[in-house]
């Protein structure tokens, strides 16, 4: 049982939580100008990582046939047998059934909208076949954290949530299109589309650059929006250094340290922001 279930936990890549988390408990804290409770708090963690669990196992169901061809995909649990197609079945439902049960120990609005959460979460599984765009529709899956916190809080469209969710969509999409450069050859003769094989990898560097920009802006004008003050401003400005030192480890000539960039660069760029806000909810 707890091997099955570390290979259920690597399969999904729990510790990529980290991308999406933080940025949760961001809109949930703007939302309540400070703590919320522990009720809302552990609610929507359990919700944050069913839906992501659910997604992701979505992912590599829809993409078995393709990762048992790419060699950098072969040794995936569910490639090699050592999880079972009806097995990930059962885990991509107990998924949804804690997500949406979370999202009713929230409030209605959350119950209302759990199924559209679903849904737009799993959809990005399939972009790909028909759109290079799909590391935005990646982005806009994560881009709703802050609105799902905030929302966990205040059942109310603000702009604050919406503009630090842009931020995390073209955080998302940008270093997607890092990754994705990898696959460029094999994604080319499946016939999938990304940025990196639709336009070169040099090009889709310079993309990938231009959403980080991007990115700074929108963090920066959620901050606005929220009213958070120099400290928040400061974390804005790490995480904008941080995502420069990020383009700076990865050329078109030189992709070796691409997972250093994607995953540990990227943990950074949440916990920096969220670590900013809290100092500046507390100090304030």
């Amino acid at each position: 049982m707890w091997r099955k279930t570390v290979l259920l936990a690597r399969m999904v890549k729990i510790e990529h939580s980290i991308f999406a988390l933080p940025f949760a408990y961001l809109g949930m804290l703007w939302a309540a100008d400070g703590w919320p409770g522990w009720k809302v708090f552990l609610a929507l963690t359990a919700a944050m990582v069913a839906v992501r669990s659910f997604a992701m196992a979505v992912n590599r169901l829809a993409d078995l046939p393709m990762d048992a061809k790419n060699p950098r995909t072969r040794n995936r649990p569910l490639v090699t047998g050592e999880i079972g197609i009806f097995e990930t079945r059962i885990f991509i439902a107990a998924s949804a059934v804690i997500f949406v049960g979370a999202c009713w120990l929230l409030n209605p609005l959350c119950l209302a909208l759990s199924p559209v959460a679903l849904v737009w979460s799993g959809l990005y599984s399939f972009t790909k076949r028909f759109t290079s765009l799909c590391h935005f529709v990646l982005g806009s899956v994560l881009g709703l954290a802050p609105l799902a916190g905030w929302f966990a809080v205040s059942p109310h469209v603000e702009l604050t949530p919406v503009l630090l969710g842009l931020g995390v969509t073209f955080w998302v999409g940008g270093f997607d299109i890092l990754y994705a450069c990898q696959d460029v050859e094999f994604d080319r003769s499946e016939g999938l589309n990304s940025l990196p094989a639709r336009l070169g990898v040099g090009p889709a560097l310079a993309l990938s650059t231009f959403s980080h920009v991007v990115t700074s802006l929108f963090f920066l004008l959620a901050g606005w929006a929220s009213g958070a003050g120099f400290i928040y401003a400061g974390a804005c400005l790490a995480v904008a250094l941080i995502l420069l030192l990020e383009h700076r480890l990865i050329s078109e000539q030189d992709m070796s340290r691409v997972n250093l960039a994607f995953f540990t660069i990227n943990g950074c760029v949440a916990v920096f922001l969220f670590a900013g806000a809290v100092l500046d909810t507390v100090l304030a």
